[in-house]
């Protein structure tokens, strides 16, 4: 598919915030409907992605999150990305308690 702009990411990430969508996500592995709700709302912004573009999407920012986030949690301040306090907003919680878990 076509890379995704700065906007286009932004937008992505103003639904991903809603406490309604994250708690969908959380809780569910089968998330195309969740992706299809995500892609009729960016549509309202003028964004044309489908479904799978936005789960792609999302798993991918997730996915850089995740490895940014232990690079620093282990000191190192080489890795980062664009929208990591956006990111960080979102997921710090959720990822400190599923971190919490996998200690004990």
């Amino acid at each position: 598919g076509k890379h995704w702009t700065v906007s286009e990411v932004r937008a992505l990430i103003r639904i991903w915030s809603d406490k309604n969508i994250q708690q969908q996500l959380e809780g569910t592995v089968r998330n195309k409907r969740i992706f299809e709700q995500v892609a009729a709302r960016l549509q309202k912004f003028g964004i044309d992605r489908d479904w799978k573009q936005c789960r792609t999407k999302y798993k991918n920012l997730k996915h850089e999150y995740k490895s940014v986030k232990s690079a620093q949690d282990s000191g190192s301040t080489s890795k980062s990305m664009k929208f990591f306090n956006e990111l960080d907003a979102i997921l710090g919680h959720s990822t400190m308690e599923q971190a919490s878990k996998s200690d004990n």
